[in-house]
């Protein structure tokens, strides 16, 4: 079936609940679009005495052009409006009547209420082409008599084509992109989608946000009988990063801006493949094993082997060169091994890789609170037995995270198992961490591992690693209050439509670099005014929003110097009442 000669919609049609309502004049389609389930909604109403008819009004535009956009889908959430754009990007909603101020629309977090001016609701819109984003640039809040203007923000594309130095088509060849990311203020490589070459070697990437990027291939065997030689030696393709490195570090970024189209071709050369071999010792009979193989001092994707629980060793092909292998089990009782292994011209056999027991990390946490109210309680069950928990089980939550871009493991504490059961971090093979605190109490005045001040930098865990990790807890930081300037949203929040609860800013408290702070991210009502407790004693950069910014790179000194000239520094000590008055920050 075909609706409006638009392809995008029949998917639509497919993936949600969509109500078809046919018009006679110009046979007008209108789509009432589900963007998510409402786990309640209530809807009274009563008629207006006059009967009037209140309109929205608007139109979608492009948000890096500003061109209108035609048929795009607008619609409400709560599945009450649906139209397409016309050819100028324009949009309009008639409201039903309304009596006065009970009129109320509920969904999870959310409370939109009428008055005697008319309703409010929430709009969105999308586009294939453009960004499905329900962020506030593409999801706003409209109400009668106001123009409303939504941007849409175009997709940026990845293309190119695939070649071999033989006459082969590159037909099923993998690549990948990887885009570099912000995770607890850390900008880091994560791996994106993969795509196959087609016939002519071609891939493509769509739907890409604006970033930065860098594009791999992954290892391809060649197994045309045509050109391979019987009995002869295999040969296959390594992986290339583009331009055309074999080292990962060495490789280009990728600057995508909103709407770009970037061409990204990769020639692949093939190199002779040798079969190698890695013992492994004390590992379980028909145990499962991960296997990552990097080239040695480079941590680069795209290489693979395998793991025969059989013969309980470790095998497949490489081309020449240097590879650090590392297998990893899983389960219970999860174990590590490395080893170094060198191919060079001939098969290769490794050196036993010996599989030794992840190491587990004791938290002792020491309380200097001088509060004596606080009554938080909780219970936690294992299915069989409930019980009480209590201090820093109650209150503090810690995870250990991977401080290499490619090794995507780490650690959380382990479940309860009494009442008084002490913090735990399990199951952490070798490699480098960052710990991650978060608590619901005070602040976290210290954190150490010997000498290794976990604040500011990773530890390290070797094999049987059992050092202590040492945490000081305290409830004696600053309390700030203060107000967001230019935070209020014409013609909805003056008019008091929403919950004074929703926030109007985003603000982040970003530690100077060396600074004894942590950082903090909170939210200023829809009065503009704001305040924070139990800040950590430090001095902070703080930066004021009207957007979330969830790829905010504050634990990057060099990165965070785009901002030096944003925000305002505040430096706060211990006890402390401080009043701070802020800007919203324009050019996000």
């Amino acid at each position: 079936m075909r609706i409006g000669g638009e392809p995008w919609i029949q998917r639509d049609l497919l993936r949600v609940r969509t109500y078809l309502i046919f018009q006679a004049t110009n046979f007008v389609f209108v789509f009432f679009f589900v963007g998510f389930v409402l786990s309640s909604r209530t809807f009274s109403q009563t008629l207006q005495p006059n009967g009037e008819q209140k309109k929205i009004h608007g139109t979608v535009v492009n948000a890096v052009t500003h061109q209108p956009v035609g048929r795009a889908l607008v619609f409400s959430p709560d599945n009450r409006f649906a139209m397409l754009t016309d050819g100028e990007g324009n949009f309009e909603f008639t409201f039903p009547d309304v009596a006065s101020d009970n009129t109320a629309v509920s969904r999870p977090g959310i409370v939109i209420r009428g008055n005697s001016n008319g309703q409010s609701t929430w709009l969105r819109a999308r586009k294939p082409g453009y960004l499905d984003d329900a962020n506030e640039s593409t999801t706003l809040p409209a109400r009668p008599g106001h123009e409303l203007t939504i941007y849409l923000m175009p997709e940026a594309v990845i293309k190119g084509r695939v070649t071999l130095s033989t006459t082969e088509s590159a037909a099923g060849v993998n690549v990948q992109i990887f885009s570099r990311q912000v995770q607890e203020g850390r900008p880091r490589w994560i791996p994106g989608a993969a795509a196959r070459a087609n016939s002519n070697g071609e891939f493509r990437f769509a739907e890409l946000a604006a970033g930065v990027y860098k594009v791999v291939t992954h290892e391809f065997m060649d197994n045309d009988p045509v050109t391979r030689v019987p009995n002869g030696p295999l040969v296959g393709f390594p992986p290339i990063y583009y331009p055309g490195t074999t080292d990962f570090a060495a490789a280009s970024t990728i600057q995508l801006m909103a709407g770009q189209i970037f061409e990204a071709d990769l020639a692949l050369i093939r190199h002779p493949y040798y079969p190698v071999t890695i013992p492994v010792a004390n590992a379980e009979a028909n145990s499962g094993m991960n296997i990552d193989v990097t080239l040695q001092g480079n941590r680069s994707p795209g290489y693979s082997l395998g793991y025969n629980a059989a013969k309980q060793r470790i095998e497949g092909l490489l081309p020449n060169g240097n590879y650090v292998v590392e297998g990893k089990t899983f389960g219970a009782a999860a174990t590590t091994g490395v080893v170094n292994l060198a191919v060079a011209g001939s098969p290769a056999e490794g050196p036993t890789l010996a599989l030794t027991r992840n190491s587990s990390i004791t938290l002792n946490v020491k309380e200097e609170f001088t509060a004596t109210d606080w009554n938080g309680s909780g219970t936690w069950s294992d299915g069989k037995h409930t019980f009480d928990l209590h201090g820093p089980r109650l209150y503090l939550q810690a995870n250990a995270e991977s401080a290499d871009d490619f090794v995507q493991r780490g650690a959380s504490l382990h479940q309860p198992t009494g009442s008084n059961d002490s913090l735990v971090l399990e199951d952490l093979p070798p490699g480098r961490y960052w710990l991650r605190l978060h608590t619901s109490r005070g602040y976290v005045a210290s954190a150490s591992m010997g000498s290794v001040d976990l604040l500011h930098k990773p530890f390290i865990i070797g094999s049987g690693s059992t050092a202590p990790i040492d945490i000081t807890m305290r409830d004696d930081g600053a309390e700030v209050e203060g107000t967001v300037a230019g935070v209020t949203l014409p013609g909805v929040r003056e008019q008091n439509d929403f919950q004074d609860s929703m926030p109007t800013a985003h603000l982040y408290w970003v530690p100077l670099p060396d600074s004894a702070g942590q950082f903090l991210e909170s939210a200023a009502s829809s009065d503009g005014k704001f305040g924070a407790q139990t800040i950590a004693p430090g001095t902070y950069r703080v930066l004021a929003f009207r957007t979330r910014q969830p790829n905010l790179p504050y634990c990057d000194a060099e990165a965070m110097r785009a901002y030096e000239t944003k925000g305002q520094v505040v430096h706060l000590s211990a006890g402390q009442k401080a009043n701070v008055q802020l800007q919203i920050i324009a050019s996000e």
